[in-house]
């Protein structure tokens, strides 16, 4: 991936190496099928998410959104159909998809940092060995994020020195490190305490406004308000609407996502 050298954020083209493929989605999914055993988890699942797009997945639990993001980077191996990110169907196995991998940041519930590695460390850890970034660049790219996220100032601590908003941050800075071109965000405040969760859902929303294309799965519903361009609503393995926040908010059109509205807006 060529670098520009100013800094970790996506242009809405994708960054300068996809100029051939501008105007083009960055991920489409097609008939994606997906089974655990005898449950069916993902259901025909049919999805375009354009570059600088924002798209915020929500839905009761167990309907497939976790599933759905991360079998966008092979988390998850799908039975069938396609999956394309950037032009390029997802490979199974290989070097392609740790390429595939490192062109693509995931942030989970947990922060997966490793705990025996300094803050600092942990963002630079996959520029260095992934990217093969000289080990002054990655730390002086690295200090830059954690100004970004707001953790500047914890660099030299080790995970569990920091609250859980501090890691979730750190863990954001750690996937914008490699300069993906998408972001996945699966559930990335659920394992936080209610007041963190405005640190980190600040972060993401800065980073939807410069243009990083964004897949978050949130029960945050102000987040998908404020900061999606486009709402999929899943329910039992399917998308079941998908329409602005504005419309989707105010006007729902199936029953299904009436129901659910009506559940987690009256609380």
């Amino acid at each position: 991936m060529t670098d520009s050298g100013d800094g970790p954020e996506l242009t809405k083209d994708g960054g300068s190496r996809d100029d051939s493929a501008n105007g083009a989605p960055l991920v489409v999914m097609k008939h994606v099928n997906k089974h655990f055993g005898d449950l069916h988890v993902l259901k025909d699942i049919n999805l375009t998410v354009d570059r600088g797009e924002v798209v915020v997945v929500i839905g009761p639990s167990g309907g497939g959104k976790s599933t759905l993001c991360r079998s966008i980077n092979r988390l998850e191996p799908i039975d069938d159909g396609v999956i394309m990110v950037d032009g390029k169907e997802l490979p199974r196995e290989g070097g392609e998809l740790a390429k595939l991998r490192a062109d693509v940041g995931m942030v989970f519930q947990s922060f997966n940092l490793f705990a025996h590695k300094t803050i600092l460390d942990n963002v630079t850890l996959g520029p260095i060995k992934v990217r093969k970034v000289a080990k002054q660049e990655a730390e002086q790219h690295a200090m830059e994020l954690l100004e970004r996220v707001g953790i500047a100032n914890q660099a030299q601590k080790y995970p569990a020195q920091l609250s859980g908003g501090q890691q979730q941050r750190a863990a954001i800075a750690r996937s914008l490190a490699m300069k993906p071109k998408l972001m996945l965000f699966d559930e990335p405040t659920s394992a936080l305490d209610p007041e963190m969760v405005n640190e980190v859902l600040d972060v993401m929303t800065g980073l939807a406004g410069e243009g990083m294309t964004m897949i978050v799965v949130t029960h945050e519903m102000g987040f998908a308000r404020r900061a999606a361009q486009k709402v999929v609503f899943m329910a039992d393995g399917q998308i079941v609407e998908e329409n602005t926040p504005d419309e989707f908010f105010t006007n729902a059109r199936t029953d299904r996502a009436k129901d659910f509205l009506s559940k987690i807006l009256t609380h």
